[in-house]
């Protein structure tokens, strides 16, 4: 497919999908933007609160978003194909039904917000940039070959926890008390972009391949990533090498490149390229990289 043509393609869809984001608030919110969902309620109609664990909320809000997102393929002529495997990326393949060479990835990406410092979130991954990314025909842990796919978007959540997850326990509530749960989070604030647009030049966790996200909510919201004045080439061409070049320092010391502004020194480039970020602040109990 011609590039131009591949390009007009992504643009409608991301305006598409940014449109779209921007009703579900409601879907998932309450009048006074508190999470509509209270818990897990059983056939004695017992409901079971939920802690903020990342893991459990990213799980549910997938669940509750689900038939809108069917909604919004359906009407833009598109099927859902879902990831075969939970380690599969991405989250969810759109596929147009008129040409099955036109296809999306789209991530669901969840994070909350930092109590401390709320202008920040505690950061999400991007996918791997192992194997389906540096061959991109590769059908390893990928639902189509990344090359197939014109487009690699994320649909966010932020979010703010209203309870504190090492203080939580589990209660058990009448559905006459739904009304005075406390919801477990709280704010959402929906957003879509493009990886690429709001990558760092850092992994997202230390022991898997995965490409980190910016933390500073503003950046995410407007697509200031790290690569904002390179592109998606360069995003690219950097995490493809992420790790695997070494460099002699000037202490005569030998080590991998792991950062953007020594990748450019090395590729012969303006290290302002590189675009300066607001790193995330460090504290013992934000470690934890959300979805």
């Amino acid at each position: 497919m011609p590039k131009q043509k591949r390009e007009e393609y992504k643009a409608e869809f991301k305006q598409a999908l940014t449109d779209f984001v921007e009703t579900l608030k409601s879907d998932v919110s309450t009048e006074d933007d508190q999470w509509t969902i209270k818990g897990f309620i059983d056939v004695f109609q017992n409901i079971y609160t939920i802690s903020t664990d990342t893991k459990i909320v990213s799980k549910i809000l997938e669940i509750h978003l689900f038939p809108r997102l069917l909604e919004f393929a359906s009407q833009y002529n598109y099927r859902i194909v879902l990831a075969e495997q939970q380690n599969y990326y991405p989250d969810l393949s759109f596929v147009s039904a008129n040409d099955e060479s036109v296809k999306f990835a789209v991530d669901l990406k969840t994070t909350y917000r930092l109590p401390d410092n709320p202008e920040f979130c505690n950061g999400f991954t991007l996918g791997s940039h192992g194997e389906y990314f540096t061959n991109r025909k590769s059908n390893k842990n990928i639902q189509f070959p990344y090359s197939e796919y014109l487009g690699h978007f994320c649909l966010g959540i932020i979010y703010s926890r209203s309870i504190n997850e090492t203080s939580y326990e589990s209660e058990i509530h009448t559905l006459d008390e739904l009304q005075s749960i406390t919801s477990v989070i709280s704010n959402f604030q929906f957003f879509v972009r493009e990886k690429w647009e709001i990558a760092s030049d850092n992994q997202g966790s230390s022991n898997t391949a995965n490409i980190g996200s910016i933390a500073r909510i503003e950046d995410i919201l407007n697509g200031n990533g790290v690569f904002k004045k390179l592109g998606e080439k360069w995003f690219d061409d950097y995490w493809i090498n992420y790790g695997k070049i070494q460099i002699t320092t000037a202490d005569r010391k030998v080590k991998n490149i792991s950062s953007l502004r020594d990748y450019l020194t090395y590729r012969g480039k303006n290290t302002k390229l590189a675009n300066p970020i607001v790193r995330k602040p460090s504290r013992k109990n934000n470690r934890r990289v959300s979805k």
